[in-house]
């Protein structure tokens, strides 16, 4: 009984907890219908600048977290060049803000979420995009109903991955919003404080059953929804 009793999550735990899911969600939906139309470009498109575009997308997988976290405290810090635009013209502050770690969470989430739609929209198969062409159907109206619905798998895929992310990224969170308890203070963030006290490893063990259990679902539900989506569109 007492073995049970630690595994409770304290109520500053939850707290971390509900705002990594809230971060990640909102991380992963704000930046689902950019990475769909960057996908896409780098799939078909043929324009000047897509080596470069393609680079700048990835940079954050290759950069060390904590770099990605400080340039976005340079450009959207509260004197930053974005920032202070933001700050004095909408009274948008992002810094030390959850909604600076929702950005935080997106731009490292959003290579890996690209890369995995990208690969869908390149399986597609062009003829059956060229077939509806024929019929009178604009490339809007094509993209709408044979692109993306054949790319559905991949969209869950990126989600996924850009969610899961999201739900562990530490570095530039850390960098860019810090770690204020109730605030900014995510599950990694959480769990990482509770090494750092005395008696605190029974908190960050909780902590991280929490995050297994979260990123074992995320995958599980990837997959099924995966799954069906491809019956479906097989039967169709």
């Amino acid at each position: 009984m007492a073995i049970w009793g630690q595994l409770v999550l304290t109520p500053q735990e939850w707290g971390a907890v509900r705002l990594s899911l809230l971060i990640a969600g909102v991380a992963t939906l704000a930046s689902l219908p950019f990475g769909i139309v960057i996908a896409y470009l780098l799939a078909r498109g043929r324009f000047w600048g897509k080596s470069l575009l393609n680079v700048l997308v990835h940079l954050p997988l290759i950069l060390p977290p904590v770099v990605t976290g400080y340039v976005l405290l340079i450009l959207f810090g509260r004197r930053g060049l974005v920032g202070a635009f933001l700050a004095d013209t909408f009274g948008i502050v992002l810094s030390f803000r959850w909604t600076g770690a929702a950005l935080a969470s997106a731009v490292m989430g959003f290579p890996l979420m690209v890369r995995a739609m990208r690969l869908s929209i390149e399986a597609v198969d062009r003829k059956l995009e060229q077939a509806a062409g024929t019929l009178g159907a604009s490339p809007r109206w094509v993209f709408a109903t044979v692109t993306l619905p054949l790319m559905a798998p991949g969209i869950i895929a990126g989600m996924i991955l850009g969610f899961a992310k999201a739900i562990g990224e530490f570095g530039a969170t850390i960098t860019f919003v810090a770690n204020i308890p109730g605030e900014t203070q995510t599950l990694p963030s959480a769990i990482y404080t509770l090494t750092q006290v005395p008696g605190g490893d029974i908190g960050a063990f909780r902590l991280t059953l929490v995050a297994v259990a979260i990123a074992v679902l995320a995958l599980v539900s990837s997959e099924l929804l995966a799954r069906r989506i491809g019956r479906r569109l097989d039967v169709e």
